[in-house]
């Protein structure tokens, strides 16, 4: 066991929220950045729409306000929605100095958001479920720009140090060292270079991981949407809520060497038609706001039509709007799909439905803590009460940084004063190197198989219990495994996967209506009153 590294905050996820959280703490704390692969590479960087708040005169924070709780299905915490719109201009005033190139409002054709009276002349494009133009970005690589920007700062700032390709194991909190109280004092952590165990203590612990959408078997999210800091929350003592809602976006591309290539919801925004093969239109067939429909209903309706008619995927048809259209305001989709053969100027794109969004998580308080004292959770691995059963589009990377500021906010005005604990060493004295790696590949490939048939976008109660019953006979295995071999990351993201997979099931279990992204055959209409659906591990 190496030496203990310890800092004044760790934050575990390196993405748009543990990026801004570290860049507002840095000038007074010590901070230590854990990255499980490259800085960068974490689901951020792929989002391609853009960042909402209101810019357009036109608009209003109020209609901002009632557009995510529409979207929400009767879930949304209007508090929550109205702190997170309220706080939406700063944020992107904070993004905006740090340096992230949002494309001008001159730069396209198509004239629309210029105006003397406009304080933040930059294009705006509109998104599934918004009544307004208010989704800011750059090109169609929002994330992509925004993760650059702040990976930039992050490597330039002298009081951040960043661990890259560092995966945390487990929490430490006062109670698991026998000490009173139940305060987070640092995590164990897994370098997956040299694959020892290290403990990180810290006064501070914020969890920015992400969501777990790769527990499903066809997903737009990196390998790395594993739901760690889910899962090591849940074994920690936090409360999770509203994990059987799972965003499916509506259209990635569907090609063999595409893997889960995003089509982004702005080519519906600026004029996409979905399509059968045939070419007839059929979203007006499950809404009146047809393509413009929020991303549940838009992916259930495809999930219809391809049941419906045995195919393999539908169309997203843009080629009305010509070439030069597409090249301006779709650059990286154009070229990206040029390379797989489709012009999407002269040819509709072939797509289907991918896990995309965790929209519960662990439970938070207005400004990113946990049941835990020291612990805070924030962007897609935290249930904050803003997305409700369905999460409005361009309202996640939003989240992410008005919460990494809230939180940091949180953070300075509670930071613990007392010497931080001695954690133990990690004990690897009874484990043993595996020659079974094949359990893992065969339990991932399993979990994610039945995920995808049981506890996807249409669901059962014979469906779910029957995945309950297969979860808890792999949770099982993967114990054994976990006791008695060394770990490695396959495994530890497996052992998260397994946890939060049993999560979604159980909440899913409890849910007995259709609401939003949770649709069951079994209670096919909402119940008369909107609840959470809230679950607390056992506790100490």
């Amino acid at each position: 066991m190496s030496r203990t590294h310890e800092f004044d905050v760790l934050i575990i996820g390196s993405g748009a929220a543990g990026m801004t959280a570290a860049l507002h703490l840095a000038n007074d704390f010590d901070v230590a950045l854990l990255s499980k692969s490259a800085l960068g590479e974490g689901s951020t960087r792929w989002a391609q729409g853009g960042i909402a708040t209101v810019v357009d005169p036109e608009d209003t924070l109020e209609a901002h306000v009632e557009d995510t709780l529409i979207a929400g299905a009767g879930l949304c915490h209007r508090d929550t929605v109205e702190q997170v719109v309220a706080e939406s201009r700063t944020s992107i005033q904070w993004l905006i100095q740090q340096g992230v190139p949002f494309t001008p409002a001159e730069t396209y054709s198509d004239l629309r958001n210029a105006c003397d009276s406009n304080p933040l002349p930059y294009h705006l494009t509109r998104e599934g479920g918004h009544s307004h133009r208010r989704i800011l970005h750059a090109d169609d690589a929002t994330g992509l720009a925004i993760t650059n920007t702040l990976a930039d700062k992050i490597r330039q700032h002298p009081r951040i140090t960043l661990f890259e390709q560092h995966l945390a194991v487990d929490l430490i909190t006062r109670h698991k060292l026998g000490l009173p109280g139940q305060a987070c004092v640092g995590a164990y952590v897994l370098n997956n270079l040299t694959q020892k165990v290290q403990a990180f203590s810290a006064h501070s612990v914020i969890l920015a991981t992400g969501g777990a959408s790769k527990v499903y078997l066809y997903t737009s999210n990196p390998d790395g949407s594993s739901g760690d800091g889910i899962a090591m929350a849940w074994r920690a003592g936090c409360s999770v809520a509203n994990m059987e809602f799972n965003q499916f976006h509506p259209t990635c591309l569907y090609h063999p060497k595409a893997k889960s290539f995003l089509i982004t919801e702005a080519v519906r925004g600026e004029g996409g038609l979905l399509t059968l093969p045939d070419g007839q239109r059929f979203m007006h067939q499950f809404d009146e706001r047809a393509e413009l429909a929020p991303r549940d209903i838009v992916a259930r309706a495809i999930d219809h039509e391809m049941k419906r008619y045995g195919l393999d995927h539908v169309y997203l048809d843009i080629s009305h709007k010509g070439e030069a259209f597409c090249r301006e305001h779709f650059p990286t989709i154009y070229q990206r799909c040029l390379e797989f053969g489709i012009d999407m100027a002269k040819e509709p794109l072939p797509v289907v439905p991918a896990a995309h969004y965790t929209c519960g998580g662990i439970v938070t308080g207005p400004q990113g803590q946990t049941d835990i004292p020291g612990l805070y959770a924030i962007g897609e691995c935290a249930f904050t009460g803003l997305h409700g059963a369905n999460r409005m589009a361009s309202n996640s990377l939003l989240e992410c940084v008005v919460y990494g500021r809230l939180a940091t906010q949180h953070l300075r005005e509670h930071y613990p004063q007392a010497p931080l604990p001695q954690p133990r060493p990690w004990d690897e004295s009874q484990v043993t190197d595996s020659d079974e790696d094949v359990v893992i590949s065969h339990n991932w490939d399993e979990i994610r198989r039945f995920m995808w048939d049981y506890v996807g976008i249409v669901r059962t109660d014979k469906r779910l219990e029957r995945a309950l019953h297969r979860i808890k006979l792999l949770q099982s295995e993967i114990h054994d495994y976990y006791a008695n071999y060394r770990i490695s990351g396959d495994l530890l993201e497996l052992r998260n996967l397994a946890t939060v997979a049993e999560l979604i099931i159980r909440s899913a279990l409890l849910r007995k209506e259709s609401r939003g992204l949770h649709y069951t055959l079994d209670y096919p209409e909402p119940a008369a009153e909107a609840r959470d659906t809230l679950l607390t591990p056992p506790r100490w």
